[in-house]
């Protein structure tokens, strides 16, 4: 087995499994993604053209209790918002912001088909991660949210097209714009989940799922997956724009320092 077969980081840890890569987010409390966690999925990312060589599938999961992910680290976001140096501070959400969008669209690309299996939280760019994935497959307590309006700020990951890559108008303007949050049942019923499971039955359901691609020929499933799953470039990068654009408001640092002071010990939920 090759490094690049197995890895064991500080937020993220991934192995092959029966023919299926399984990659665990693992950074207390609910997987936020900062810098650390942005630098071991360019890790992933590069390890990619092995792993495909070697799986059929993979697996995005969770082993924190609290959820799937929260979204993007908000400490760490503020502490660039209110950076003495604004114009470096712009620069490094941009630098951030083209980092993570390159690791997303390589998985979003892979021949491999993907899926998230989600637990509780799932949301802004935890959701926007999910949604890179071919199939999600959530037990019936996840809930799924876009919160990033109450900073000041919109979606960054590229969760917007790929939102609307899967789904209606209706939905995406109603998540955005409202804030409010999705059960898996109302998520399955708007299309992008495609499985509602058990409580904490997941990521069984996804290693059945899994296993059944498998019995496919990959060349089949992988030019399937091309026709259908386009990457929505252009519209990604008028996300990014949009985001830089929003960040250097006073209203987003008020908005971050609100979240960063809050003695709720999970400030993401609604």
């Amino acid at each position: 087995m090759t490094a690049a077969a197995s890895f064991a980081g500080q937020t993220l840890s991934w192995e092959i499994r029966d023919g299926v890569v399984e990659l665990a987010l693992h950074r207390a409390p609910c997987n936020e993604i900062g810098s650390r966690t942005l630098e071991e999925l360019e890790r992933f990312a590069a390890a990619l053209p092995d792993l495909e060589d070697r799986a059929h599938a993979l697996i995005l999961y969770s082993q924190q209790a609290a959820g799937f992910c929260a979204g993007a680290d908000l400490r760490e976001l503020y502490a660039r918002a209110s950076a003495m140096q604004k114009d470096a501070a712009r620069l490094g959400v941009r630098d951030f912001l083209e980092r993570i969008h390159a690791v997303l669209n390589r998985m979003d690309m892979s021949s491999m088909t993907t899926i998230a299996a989600v637990h509780g939280v799932c949301f802004g760019g935890g959701l926007e991660l999910a949604l890179v994935c071919d199939v999600i497959i959530a037990d019936k307590m996840a809930r799924f949210c876009f919160p990033e309006l109450r900073l000041g700020l919109i979606p960054g990951f590229g969760g917007i097209p790929r939102l609307k890559r899967d789904m209606g108008n209706a939905v995406v303007r109603d998540l955005l714009l409202t804030g409010r949050s999705l059960n898996a049942t109302k998520a399955q019923a708007a299309g992008w989940v495609s499985q509602v499971v058990g409580e904490g039955e997941a990521l069984r359901v996804a290693r059945g799922t899994a296993a059944q691609i498998g019995k496919f020929d990959r060349a089949t499933s992988a030019a399937a997956k091309a026709f259908i799953k386009p990457i929505p470039s252009e519209e990604l990068r008028r996300e990014m724009d949009l985001f830089c654009e929003l960040f250097q408001r006073p209203a987003v640092e008020v908005g971050l320092k609100k979240f960063v002071e809050s003695a709720d010990a999970q400030p993401y939920l609604p």
